[in-house]
């Protein structure tokens, strides 16, 4: 049975590019900037990833023509991972050529961690060679992340440190919510010390309320790094911050693939399971 687009609407925009453009013009309207990802994930033929990586590239040019204020975010996976290491970064660097072209930006999502060491090598290779055009995903409640973060930050990388979404082991990821907002908060001090412009990706207000508090404390300008959140999330916050001078960006997710995303955002939160049956008997 195909569950109804309805449900998901909350936290994807839309199944369709053409449909998201008044939504991402109403949010750069507040002065927010965003993120737009095609969902989907774990592509096995190459014909799929091959025209998945078509796909990308005429979304960069789609948001360059409609002057929308947005960059992509893209999954390894969805480029051919699965297939060939070597096969998925070529996909990935003929993306980066239209980026680079077009002066835009291409965020690598982190996956589940048995994509992490994977998506961090390619991603070393192409900020070699593309710099400022491509940015990677760290998730803080991994153990390695220590060492991932230290070893990013050292070359200056375009980091976004959110606290992470997959379901992981206990010998994988940290699993008390106090350890993961340590860890978060001392990651986000690394980033902010090393690296020219951190995105800080957390709903939690512990952690907006602490990177505020911080930053003010160690005198770090709030033009120096950017708060990020997941569309349908803390909207009023958002605009919030944007009036008190910080940098704003949302993540927008489209696309007919939009279960598994939608799945977890429900895990997230029991309140966002409340929210969804709701609006399934609303008229």
């Amino acid at each position: 049975m195909k569950l109804p687009f309805a449900l998901a609407k909350r936290f994807v925009a839309a199944e369709t590019f053409e449909e998201t453009i008044p939504k991402i013009k109403a949010i750069n309207d507040k002065e927010i900037r965003v993120t737009l990802d095609l969902l989907g994930e774990n592509v096995k033929e190459k014909t799929t990833a091959d025209e998945t990586v078509e796909i990308y590239i005429q979304l960069l040019e789609n948001i360059h023509a409609a002057k929308l204020t947005s960059t992509i975010s893209i999954k390894l996976t969805m480029m051919g991972l699965d297939i060939d290491e070597e096969y998925c970064r070529n996909n990935l660097y003929k993306l980066l050529e239209k980026a680079r072209e077009l002066n835009s930006f291409v965020r690598i999502d982190m996956e589940a961690s048995d994509y992490t060491q994977s998506t961090i090598d390619i991603y070393k290779e192409a900020y070699k060679k593309y710099g400022k055009h491509v940015g990677i995903v760290i998730q803080a409640y991994l153990h390695r992340t220590a060492k991932d973060i230290d070893d990013l930050a050292e070359t200056g990388a375009d980091v976004r440190l959110c606290k992470g979404a997959y379901k992981e082991p206990g010998n994988i990821a940290i699993q008390s919510m106090p350890e993961i907002r340590e860890a978060f908060k001392n990651y986000t001090k690394v980033l902010l010390e090393k690296t020219g412009f951190p995105r800080i990706a957390t709903h939690d207000d512990e952690l907006i309320n602490w990177v505020k508090q911080y930053t003010e404390e160690q005198k770090i300008s709030k033009d120096r790094f950017e708060f990020q959140m997941l569309y349908g999330l803390r909207e009023e916050t958002m605009e919030e911050l944007v009036k008190a001078g910080y940098h704003a960006r949302v993540y927008v997710p489209y696309g007919t693939m939009w279960f598994p995303y939608f799945k977890r955002r429900l895990m997230e939160r029991k309140e966002n399971i409340f929210f969804v049956l709701k609006t399934m008997f609303k008229k």
